[in-house]
């Protein structure tokens, strides 16, 4: 099982985030998350979003880090990428 994790650059309510992902499928992501006690409403598409706090916790349970392009490398090389809606 191989999870990957980019840097916590992403802002937003008031926190710094990082997504986390798998390059296999959405079950063994889930598993993952599930491990480390991650809420499922965290589950955004296609990755978790885990506050900073978080990102060290995830890298020592096995989380590979990544850049954040890489991330989604892996999502698109997976077939796992899940864009949002245009309304």
């Amino acid at each position: 099982m191989t999870v990957y994790i980019d840097p916590p650059t992403w802002p937003g309510h008031g926190r710094m985030w990082s997504h986390l992902v798998s390059d296999v499928s959405y079950a063994e992501l889930h598993a993952f998350a599930a491990a480390l006690d991650v809420p499922r409403r965290a589950f955004e598409r296609d990755h978790y979003d885990l506050p900073s706090h978080r990102y060290a916790d995830a890298v020592a349970a096995g989380a590979v880090e990544v850049s954040c392009r890489e991330v989604v490398r892996l999502l698109y090389g997976a077939g796992l990428r899940r864009r949002k809606h245009s309304a």
